[in-house]
């Protein structure tokens, strides 16, 4: 196995240094201050977009925060793709702006609108909250991308870690429920099984910036002790059945807990015979994806999904 990419490397030695307790000991609005500043330091430069908004789209406990990216003006009777976003940060700690950079370069390297999703997090919203308002959104967006300038049958979703766990789940849903047609999920190093027992949760449960202590503490916030695994819709992995779902692209991380699962789930959408891809950055990190002002290999995979979004959804 290759080492940790030297630029990734730098990352987990200021991050030991800084020596922060686990989220169990963190006080939550400190917590997800944090990763707001865990970001602007790994990618301090942003992007510019053409255009940017803010918005709020019906769900169905009261309205869903949104932010609407546009890569460029269409001329008269063209339409742009859209792309659906589901943030990550472990049901619990992640939001519109700690992944504006990332949902900023999606639109641009997609030629698509992206629509990310704020959807309730837990431990004040548990399961299945977080499903339901990400599953509301990619309905709304195909009804309603006309209004944005996109076109509804040009659709994808899309998320990181717990963002790649709900936008599985809402391409089960789509399938299931006759529509919306997704032309893509793209699952970075998606969260979808019901255990944490594969050999990545016990070779990269620390010391490679995402702990199993803080995983627990995420998953717990996330079932609000419900017993949830047995349930697809918390873990994708153990659906009944992955036939027929969309095309699917995953990216997963060399030294991320959560490699294993990506790839088992990669599998399952191959044996089902779902169009798969699966990307391995063999010496990257969990959260790589968002540290774009700092690493080589962040940068690669990230104009890598533009130009699969690119593809998927071109007219």
């Amino acid at each position: 196995m290759m080492a940790v990419d030297a630029d990734l490397q730098k990352i987990l030695d200021l991050i030991k240094e800084a020596n922060k307790p686990p989220y169990r000991e963190t006080p939550l609005e400190e917590a997800r201050a944090g990763y707001q500043v865990t970001v602007n330091l790994f990618d301090p430069s942003g992007e510019d977009i053409h255009r940017s908004e803010d918005r709020s789209i019906p769900g169905p406990a009261g309205d869903i925060p949104v932010r609407v990216y546009w890569p460029r003006d269409t001329a008269d009777g063209e339409s742009l793709g859209v792309m659906i976003y589901v943030h990550g940060g472990g049901f619990v700690i992640g939001d519109l702006d700690t992944h504006d950079p990332l949902c900023r370069r999606l639109a641009n390297g997609g030629d698509c609108i992206v629509v990310s999703v704020h959807y309730r997090r837990a431990p004040e919203h548990p399961f299945p909250a977080a499903a339901e308002d990400c599953i509301a959104a990619m309905n709304w967006c195909a009804a309603n991308a006309g209004e944005l300038g996109g076109d509804g049958a040009r659709l994808a979703i899309g998320g990181d870690s717990a963002g790649g766990n709900l936008s599985a789940v809402c391409a089960l849903e789509a399938r299931d429920k006759g529509g919306p047609s997704l032309a893509l999920q793209l699952l970075i190093y998606p969260n979808v099984a019901p255990e944490l027992n594969t050999a990545s949760h016990g070779s990269f449960g620390e010391g490679y910036l995402l702990t199993r202590e803080n995983i627990d503490w995420f998953l717990e916030q996330y079932a609000g002790g419900q017993e949830l695994g047995a349930n697809p819709v918390f873990a994708p992995l153990i659906a009944a059945d992955h036939s027929g779902l969309a095309p699917a692209e995953i990216i997963v991380a060399g030294y991320d807990p959560l490699r294993d699962e990506g790839m088992q789930y990669a599998e399952k959408l191959r044996a089902a015979g779902v169009p798969t891809n699966l990307v391995n950055h063999e010496g990257a990190i969990h959260a790589f994806i968002q540290f774009h002002g700092t690493s080589a290999a962040c940068r690669e995979a990230v104009a890598h999904c533009g130009a699969v979004l690119k593809k998927a959804l071109s007219a």
